[in-house]
């Protein structure tokens, strides 16, 4: 079955994103595999759907109540056709503009036709260091 009889990549990270937009936990753990692999920027780790759903009731609750989020798909690399790396460029915020200041990594895999998130990295970016290696390669 192709993909545009299915579910897309673009679709999940769309409800990733909306899941995270309406502060529903259940919703953005649905989007994550059974078993897996949740790293925070600043390394907090979290291991199962379960243990994602848990960890972000009171992020929805507390300190990211009312945020958005905005993500950017900078490449996507099948490894198979049902294994798919996608890095992307995002960040949450409230107002009208959220910085994107993270990169995140999701290895995707297709399961009973249903994209889903097996793991997740999420790095902040540093703007100095981002400079001065910009710097460096210039001078080459």
């Amino acid at each position: 079955m192709s993909e545009t009889l299915q579910d897309t990549i673009d679709s999940c990270l769309a409800r990733v994103v909306s899941a995270w937009d309406a502060g529903d936990a259940e919703a953005y753990a649905r989007e994550f595999t059974a078993d897996a692999s949740y790293v925070i920027y600043v390394g907090l780790t979290y291991f199962g759907r379960v243990e994602i759903e848990r960890a972000h009731v009171p992020v929805f609750a507390t300190w990211q109540k009312g945020t958005r989020m905005d993500m950017r798909v900078l490449q996507t690399r099948m490894l198979n056709a049902d294994t798919a790396v996608v890095v992307t460029e995002g960040g949450i915020g409230k107002g009208r503009t959220v910085r994107r200041n993270k990169i995140q990594t999701f290895t995707l895999v297709r399961q009973d036709g249903r994209w889903l998130c097996a793991a997740f990295q999420n790095t902040k970016k540093n703007r100095l260091f981002i400079r001065m290696n910009q710097l460096a390669e210039s001078r080459r």
